[in-house]
């Protein structure tokens, strides 16, 4: 199991497992798809769009988990 970190990439999520996208759809980051987000940290992402970070990284690491 990939372990998944704040300080990872979205572009790097993305790689580990293309369903982590409706996690973070889910969450509200609609703009996966746009270049300067696959060089964003998920903290970064988080930040810009009012979220709490750990949260995020919890429900990715439970979906690989599973």
């Amino acid at each position: 199991m990939a372990k998944v970190s704040k300080d990872m990439l979205i572009g790097q999520l993305l790689q580990i497992d293309a369903n982590i996208a409706p996690i973070l759809m889910r969450a509200g980051m609609h703009c996966l798809g746009c270049p300067s987000s696959q060089m964003e940290s998920l903290e970064e992402a988080a930040m810009v769009h009012g979220l709490d970070v750990d949260v995020l990284v919890n429900q990715i690491n439970d979906f690989l988990g599973e």
